[in-house]
């Protein structure tokens, strides 16, 4: 639980403790002024007077102490304050306000002294609520793990990347640079969706494709973004040492780094990289803001999937510097020959049960196009639910997606398919990977997949015969997982027993 000890509580700093005290944890006030804490405590704030605000004083009120707040008006006062907290808790965060007309050797002062600081001109309710805050404080952690690495950074995206993972490592790049800390976005596999083509190329964002064997010695640090673990869905070792996770998919398994922010209640990468750029107050650039709203658009397909107030609110913070004309561009791009050709086999192909459509395409060239006929096949009339596959080198691919259900799609493909291979994704749109006997692919080797399989397992050597049928193996254990989901998201996916062949 987060304790944060207000020092000194002039005007602003009683309208921040009234602020935190509605937020999760602990907030405790000391001042000398005898009157001021007896309205905080009339108001429920636990404020305790002292004689003098020392070292001694608050070495006495140090324990499970995460941020100390030094708020008073007098600016001089805050710079001593200041001075006292960091010797008496030098492990916690400090955050000032500059107080009322600082001078500019005060402020060049407290500016050297503090992880924060506030000056007159920018204080507000809500400047103070996000800087000090839950969000400040996760900032503040981001800063000492940026400092924290050796350069160069490595941010590497999952496998495949969508705009979601591309754009959030660009602008943890840019926030690096801020910081002065050389970042190098990184990925493995191919972005081979053309939409994803043209993100990248129409906003010249400079990535690196690392191949399995490269040599990451070249590298001071690891920093993940859309993804959470190395080895699962990236080709990085599995013990690789991580400094930074980025992520906002649920975890199949604990994330281990220096810093982790894994926020699985927000539709996007994308918003939690706008909010620590407003966070350090970054000015957000054309590019970036571009691609961070295309990030968080298609995360959200167009904020009609898992979003939130959260991502609402980044995109209105980036909207404005967003080039729109690049956007239009990057949403309407051409289409290759061979997408048209496997959406063309999904529909001729495709088997109903209910609402429930599946198809084999058989061979692909590209993988991506498995996703795009999914989605297009879950506009047909009365489908709700759609999984497409087909196979490339041996490794059978997967995707699948859900609407206007309870069905959790990512839970059905790993209920069917982590024993023999891996799978995972979220509730709506999901995808696996499963492993062919007569080629024995290690699936921990394969390229991962795109915005399909962000969060998977792929700790399994199994390998399955799927060269008698793999259409009728891969339908049936499919079908077989759906019917072992607990009965509320069987509800109309199911009914009246046994599924009715239609095409």
């Amino acid at each position: 639980m987060q304790t944060r000890l207000v020092v000194g509580c002039g005007s602003v700093g009683h309208d921040l403790v009234s602020a935190l005290v509605d937020r999760p944890g602990v907030v405790s006030v000391l001042d000398e002024n005898e009157r001021r804490v007896k309205r905080l405590r009339e108001e429920g704030v636990a404020a305790t007077h002292v004689d003098c605000l020392d070292v001694a004083t608050l070495e006495t009120h140090a324990d499970g102490v995460d941020t100390v707040v030094v708020a008073g008006d007098d600016p001089r006062e805050n710079y001593r304050r200041a001075t006292v907290a960091s010797e008496a808790i030098p492990d916690a965060m400090l955050f000032a306000f500059a107080g009322l007309e600082p001078d500019e050797t005060i402020l060049s002062e407290l500016r050297s002294l503090t992880d924060t600081l506030v000056e007159p001109g920018a204080v507000t309710g809500d400047f103070l609520h996000r800087r000090v805050g839950d969000e400040g404080l996760q900032a503040r952690k981001l800063r000492r793990a940026f400092w924290a690495v050796d350069e160069p950074l490595a941010i590497v995206t999952h496998n495949n990347p969508d705009p979601d993972a591309i754009a959030s490592a660009v602008a943890l790049q840019r926030l690096a640079a801020v910081l002065g800390l050389e970042a190098e976005v990184c990925y493995y596999g191919r972005i081979s969706h053309q939409e994803n083509r043209a993100f990248v190329n129409l906003l010249e964002f400079d990535l690196t494709r690392l191949e399995p064997d490269a040599d990451l010695g070249r590298f001071g640090g690891f920093a993940l973004v859309d993804h959470s673990r190395p080895g699962v869905n990236d080709q990085l070792p599995k013990n690789t040492p991580v400094d930074i996770v980025i992520d906002h998919h649920p975890p199949r398994a604990p994330a281990e780094a220096g810093f982790v922010d894994l926020r699985s209640n927000v539709g996007a990468t994308s918003t939690l990289l706008v909010q620590y750029l407003d966070q350090f107050g970054i000015t957000i650039e054309e590019t970036v803001a571009t691609g961070l709203l295309f990030g968080i658009r298609v995360d959200t397909d167009d904020f009609t999937r898992e979003v939130s107030t959260a991502d609402f609110e980044a995109a209105g913070t980036v909207v404005e510097a967003a080039d729109m004309d690049a956007l239009d561009r990057v949403e309407s791009p051409s289409i290759s020959g061979d997408t048209l050709e496997t959406i063309a086999r999904a529909i001729a192909n495709r088997e109903r049960r209910g609402p429930v459509l599946t198809s084999c395409v058989g061979e692909l060239s590209g993988r991506d196009a498995l996703a795009q006929a999914a989605d297009r096949l879950l506009n047909l009339e009365d489908v709700q639910a759609t999984v497409v596959y087909g196979n490339i080198d041996g490794v059978v691919y997967v995707s699948g997606r859900a609407r206007g259900t309870d069905l959790d799609m990512g839970e059905t493909l790993r209920s069917a398919f982590d024993q023999i291979g891996s799978a995972g994704g979220h509730a709506d749109m999901a995808g696996a990977q499963i492993p062919v006997v007569d080629t024995a692919l290690d699936p921990a080797t394969a390229e991962g997949t795109t915005e399909d399989r962000e969060d998977e397992s792929t700790d399994t050597d199994d390998t399955v015969d799927l060269t008698g049928d793999a259409e009728a193996f891969v339908a049936e254990r499919f079908f077989e997982a759906l019917q072992e989901r607990p009965r509320g998201e069987r509800t109309g996916l199911m009914p009246g027993g046994p599924f009715a062949n239609d095409r």
